[in-house]
Order: structure tokens, then C-alpha cells, then sequence
């Protein structure tokens, strides 16, 4: 065991600590999986990276992303909160205008923008989600069955099953139950327009309920789930970027992620990144 240095970062929200928070142990060599997952589990947030070197010629460094209960693919908050504490650390990227993150899923930029960052999301797979199966998660949140309008998987490193809902106030009132859903095996992403006045800009407000060692828990702001929505609600023509998605209202947080489109259409998801805790771990 060794010192190694770690941050603690709060991810996509302008307020301190009203964001997603994340744990990022930036010297991962030498580590395993067993010791990484023991770590994470450890933690017990949403999700704990290890920052390693690149296997990538084209990539400023490698991350390993874990769960308190599985290693991920790809996460959107870990991304970015693992782009900030790398360059917080001192990191210089080789490309000025980018740094490129190496993941099990592959390659991401991310950019530095008005004191943001953003990554270019990766495109997700969306396959359909059987009626009964609907039914069944409809009732496992406790909605109305008016209350869906429609669902989709969303697969993009992460596993989600999107849920468009009929508006606010249905989608605040809902009420996850997490013996079911777990035994389903289903992350549920949530979503409804806000009213739109004219020359505003779309909010979409999110719900993201995650499962967990003890059941499910609600996550306060999810890059990989909004990223997926943003790839499903503009293929069914629901909503296209710019928009901002507001998420963990009903948890008392806030979080902000901007969806846009670069010229070549391409998406990134974008939001502040904060520090909260700096030191070492002993790992």
C-alpha cells in the first residue's frame, strides 16, 4: 500500500456540493480489479475512477470506472470529474484544445468552454422495450397508465431504460420501488418537457434511479443517461439541442447539463466541475 494522490470532485452543477459527486484516485498503477472494486465499494458513490496511463497513442491518460457494485464501459460524470481532477493535478492534454480520455468503451474528448467542460458523447444503441415490460416498470415507479407516453433501451457504455413521461409533475410524483425494479433488473431514466414560453431555451427535467447493493438510490446528475435520452428523444423528432436537462430536484440537488451539437452533429454533453476534497489515499 502507498499514498497516492485522490480527489473528490463535485460534477455538473454551478453550486457547491449540489452536484453528482465522484472519487478519483489519480495514480491507479499497479492496482487490480478485485482492489479497485474493494475500493469503490468502499466509497459507496455512484461511481469511483482510477486514472491510469494511456494504451492509446492519441489519449492523455486511461480510466477505469467502477460502481460499488460492477466496473462500467463508460460514465458521463466520471468523465468529466476525472478530466477536471487530471488537469487540476497538472495535467497538460497534447491536443490544447482537448483532452482525449481513454475508457473500456473508447476514446472521448472533452473541451474546455466558458468554465465548463463537455465531452462528446458516444452514440448510444436504442432498441425497443417489449409493452408488458413497460407495464411493468410503470408500475414499479408507481406511475399512472396514462403517465407514458414512451420507452426505449438506452445503451451507451452504461445501461438505462429511458421513460418519456406526460409531464412534471407526473414524473416528480413518482415513487421507484426498489424490490421490483431490482429484481428487474432495470435502471430507470425519466423524463419530461417543462412548459416552453417563446425564445426560451427547452428544459428537460430527468430522473435517473440507479440500482444499488441495498436497492436502488436516485442519482443527483447522470451524463451517460441524459447523453442517451438526448440520442432517443431526437430520433422520435420529442427534442432537439441546445437544451439544458435539470436532474435531483426532488433530492435536494442541482443539476445542470447542457446538450448541444457541434457543426458536424456531433453531441456533447457539458457542466461544471468543482473540487471538494484534496489529499492522498492510502491504496
Amino acid at each position: 500500500m502507498r499514498h497516492r494522490p485522490f480527489r473528490q470532485v463535485d460534477v455538473f452543477s454551478g453550486a457547491s456540493y449540489r452536484g453528482n459527486p465522484l472519487a478519483v484516485v489519480l495514480e491507479g498503477g499497479g492496482l487490480d480489479a478485485e482492489q479497485m472494486q474493494e475500493f469503490a465499494r468502499w466509497t459507496n458513490l455512484s461511481e469511483t475512477t482510477f486514472l491510469l496511463p494511456p494504451d492509446s497513442p492519441e489519449a492523455d491518460y486511461r480510466v477505469r470506472i467502477f460502481t460499488p457494485l460492477t466496473e462500467l464501459a463508460f460514465a458521463g460524470h466520471p468523465t468529466l470529474g476525472s478530466c477536471h481532477a487530471w488537469l487540476a493535478a497538472g495535467g497538460t492534454p497534447r491536443d490544447p484544445d482537448h483532452v482525449v480520455q481513454e475508457s473500456a468503451q473508447g476514446l472521448v474528448r472533452v473541451r474546455r468552454d466558458a468554465g465548463l467542460l463537455h465531452f462528446a458523447a458516444p452514440d448510444p444503441v436504442l432498441e425497443p422495450v417489449p409493452e408488458d415490460l413497460q407495464a411493468e416498470v410503470s408500475q414499479a415507479l408507481d406511475l399512472p397508465e396514462s403517465a407514458l407516453i414512451g420507452a426505449c433501451w438506452i445503451d451507451n457504455g452504461a445501461r438505462w431504460m429511458g421513460l418519456l413521461l406526460r409531464d412534471v409533475e407526473t414524473l416528480r410524483a413518482a415513487r421507484p420501488q426498489s424490490a421490483v425494479l431490482r429484481a428487474l433488473g432495470v435502471k430507470a431514466g425519466m423524463c419530461a418537457l417543462h412548459p416552453r414560453r417563446d425564445g426560451e431555451e427547452p428544459v428537460l427535467e430527468v430522473r435517473g434511479i440507479t440500482l444499488t447493493q441495498q436497492g436502488t438510490a436516485e442519482d443527483p446528475a447522470t451524463g451517460s443517461l441524459n447523453a442517451g435520452l438526448a440520442g432517443w428523444l431526437s430520433r422520435e423528432s420529442v427534442l432537439d439541442t441546445p437544451y439544458v436537462a435539470h436532474q435531483g430536484t426532488g433530492i435536494g440537488r442541482a443539476g445542470r447539463l447542457f446538450l448541444t451539437r457541434d457543426a458536424e452533429d456531433r453531441l456533447w454533453v457539458g457542466g461544471a466541475v468543482r473540487d471538494g476534497v484534496a489529499g492522498t489515499v492510502l491504496l
